[in-house]
């Protein structure tokens, strides 16, 4: 069955030469002693006294009074006073490794012998908290008679406007973009980006010889189509521009090498280039240049073939032949793999709280980790080897806390800044009352 909660607090005190020199009243915390400087009560270093220890510990809405097996005192449990040798034979406190726990209730009371200090505990109701004082009324002032009325009026109407505001967008209806046809869109980007240029008056071709009669030569006074449409007009205006580029084109380069003079309506250029109802093909237009020739059948090239006129051949490829050398090996990149050792010496701890032993195998659990970090700058410098000492802290939660490098002959901040980092993300099982100062050697060499 669960002990009540206790409503009481716990009172301690520390009697040293038959005077009160301490007193705390507790209500959920634990009560240490110890010359440590954090715990409850400070007492000097002595050889058979603990750096920090609990005397009272609060567990399960109870105080407990623990004690070891040379603590001496008494303790009153309501019908008698019974000493600790008591306690600890007959069975009233229950053992608890080395220490021996005795559940108060709030009607003990009593003392711990502490060498040249006492410790009496007893529990005591707590004082009743204090009203809190209030001012007479007509002192008391409101607060939206010291509110400044202005700026709360300001702030009142712009948070009103503002959410309106918001309220009104959301309520309303997206506007609907009107659907565009491709073929109006196109147009439209065309008419923005490309400006329409006027249409242009056709000039008239003046293409004759020099002794023409004058009346060919002149334009009619009359122009013809005068009442035809503006598309008509346009069509038959683009078909004389198209007709004057053929004439001044056909005189010039590759055309007039072909030209359109020759047998047949409109020559052989006509036949190639025109509609495909011609009876002439590649071949006839080609048939009156000199030095050029249509292969009818691929041939091998012999070499001793005439140059410049004549019928040509075609080479087939298959006819050339190729000779080199033999097969090239370039061999496999193969990487040179450097290993690296890393030896550890007994670590200097100055806590008791933390095993030597036990935290040098946590260390070589996890020795991969600072291998890595040397391996990883051992391939940028072979020759790389040396000793590094790093001190570091163990916090009571078993994290690391001050971290400092003592000595490094390696002479590399990248191995060093790596070891840091891997210490640093340790969590040592180790849970010491106060931070422990451990110094960790370790000595690197390469292997191959």
């Amino acid at each position: 069955m669960a002990a009540p909660p206790q409503t009481k607090l716990l009172r301690v005190g520390l009697i040293q030469n038959g005077q009160i020199v301490e007193e705390r009243h507790v209500r959920r915390d634990t009560v240490t002693i110890g010359h440590d400087a954090r715990n409850t009560f400070v007492l000097p270093a002595a050889d058979d006294r603990p750096a920090r220890f609990g005397v009272f510990e609060f567990q399960g809405q109870q105080f407990q009074l623990v004690i070891n097996e040379s603590m001496k005192g008494r303790v009153n449990l309501g019908s008698s006073d019974v000493d600790f040798d008591a306690l600890r034979t007959q069975g009233h406190a229950s053992r608890r490794g080395d220490l021996y726990v005795l559940p108060l209730q709030e009607t003990a009371r009593g003392k711990v012998e502490l060498g040249d200090a006492t410790l009496f505990f007893q529990f005591v109701t707590p004082p009743a908290e204090e009203a809190r004082p209030l001012l007479p009324s007509d002192i008391r002032v409101s607060r939206w008679k010291t509110m400044d009325r202005v700026f709360f009026g300001i702030l009142a109407a712009s948070l009103l406007l503002h959410f309106s505001g918001a309220a009104l967008i959301i309520s309303s209806e997206a506007p609907k973009e009107q659907e565009l046809a491709l073929d109006q869109l196109d147009d439209r980007f065309v008419r923005a980006i490309i400006p329409q240029r006027p249409v242009e008056t056709p000039r008239p071709a003046t293409t004759g010889p020099a002794d023409a009669p004058k009346e060919e030569a002149k334009a009619p006074e009359t122009k013809e189509g005068d009442d035809k449409p503006a598309g008509e007009k346009a069509a038959s205006a683009a078909a004389a521009r198209h007709a004057e580029v053929v004439k001044k084109v056909s005189g010039k380069g590759l055309l007039k090498l072909l030209g359109s003079k020759g047998d047949g309506a409109g020559g052989a250029f006509q036949d190639v280039l025109g509609s495909a109802s011609g009876g002439n093909d590649i071949a006839a237009a080609l048939q009156g240049a000199g030095g050029v020739g249509v292969a009818n059948e691929v041939t091998t090239a012999k070499g001793t073939g005439p140059r410049g006129g004549g019928t040509g051949s075609v080479t087939g490829i298959g006819e050339l032949g190729t000779q080199g050398g033999g097969k090239v090996d370039l061999g496999n990149k193969k990487e040179v793999e450097l290993k690296g050792r890393v030896q550890d010496a007994a670590p200097e701890v100055d806590s008791s709280d933390v095993d030597r032993d036990a935290l040098a195998r946590y260390v070589r659990a996890r020795k991969g980790a600072i291998q890595s970090c040397y391996e990883k700058e051992l391939k940028r410098n072979p020759n790389l080897k040396g000793k590094v000492v790093v001190r570091f802290s163990i916090t009571p939660t078993g994290r690391v806390g001050d971290f400092d490098i003592d000595e490094n002959t390696l002479g590399s901040e990248a191995v060093a800044s790596c070891i840091r980092a891997v210490i640093r993300a340790w969590v040592f099982p180790f849970k010491p009352d106060a931070d422990a100062t451990v110094s960790y050697p370790f000595v690197f060499s390469p292997t191959g």
